[in-house]
């Protein structure tokens, strides 16, 4: 990776995976800054992170930044404040990116107030072992913000493709009519267990994760709120299962139970 790839001054905003996956990635660029919530995301941020990451509890740390990544929880509302807020802190030249899966990019652009310096990021989980990132312009991005966004993906060794701002992008969409069919399926009976649920499409469908334990990994209440954006049904398992909190690896427990 050439020096020249690395002149943005990077910030991220969230201390959640894909956050701290964005920033083991990009702990080359200079200048890097994580901002977390609460003292205890920063503290928890900082334990696996280790010292190559500027951790910060004060957004006004990243007033420096020529290009931020929003990474917080997939939710409209929470979204727009933060990035209302970095549209009034950050230079008039830096860039914003959102790392929403499901959410209207432009939507997300003119809450930042600056929809020609605004690009959608969406990267993929683990984010230091995927190579992909769904790159989605709102109407108003500039030339310069699309080049720009585009040498940031190559910069992180990513390999951007372009996708049109459609709720899930073209990942999501087919991806979780698909996860939550195999639910439905579950569901059905007829001895059928997650096990062989998730065999069956391993070995017979070439997938590195079955649909079931890969619910587990996104998150159950993850999947189900980019479900819901998306127009798909939620199956009544996955509710019952996040009443009992049990939200997937995160929490222990989903359709398989990761206690130690």
């Amino acid at each position: 990776m050439s020096q020249s790839t690395l002149t943005e001054r990077l910030g991220i905003v969230g201390s959640g995976a894909i956050a701290r996956g964005l920033a083991q990635t990009a702990d080359q660029h200079p200048g890097l800054v994580l901002w977390a919530r609460s003292e205890h995301s920063a503290d928890r941020a900082r334990e696996r992170l280790g010292d190559h990451v500027d951790v910060v509890t004060d957004i006004g740390e990243l007033a420096e930044s020529t290009l931020v990544i929003e990474a917080i929880v997939e939710e409209m509302d929470a979204k727009c404040q933060i990035l209302r807020e970095l549209g009034e802190l950050l230079e008039p030249d830096a860039l914003i990116a959102s790392t929403t899966s499901s959410l209207s990019v432009n939507k997300l652009a003119e809450a930042s107030g600056r929809p020609d310096r605004f690009a959608g990021i969406h990267v993929f989980n683990p984010v230091p072992k995927m190579k992909l990132v769904e790159l989605a312009f709102p109407d108003a991005a500039s030339e310069d913000t699309k080049s720009r966004a585009r040498a940031l993906c190559q910069s992180l060794g990513k390999e951007p493709v372009e996708v049109p701002d459609l709720p899930g992008f073209v990942v999501n969409r087919l991806l979780f009519p698909y996860l939550f069919s195999a639910v439905r399926l579950l569901e059905e009976g007829d001895g059928l267990d997650p096990e062989a649920i998730d065999a069956c499409m391993k070995m017979g469908a070439g997938h590195p994760m079955g649909p079931l334990a890969l619910l587990d990994f996104v998150g159950l209440d993850v999947s189900t709120a980019i479900g819901e954006t998306l127009g798909v049904d939620i199956p009544q398992t996955v509710r019952k299962l996040m009443d009992e909190g049990k939200l997937g690896r995160k929490s222990g427990a989903g359709f398989y139970d990761y206690a130690k």
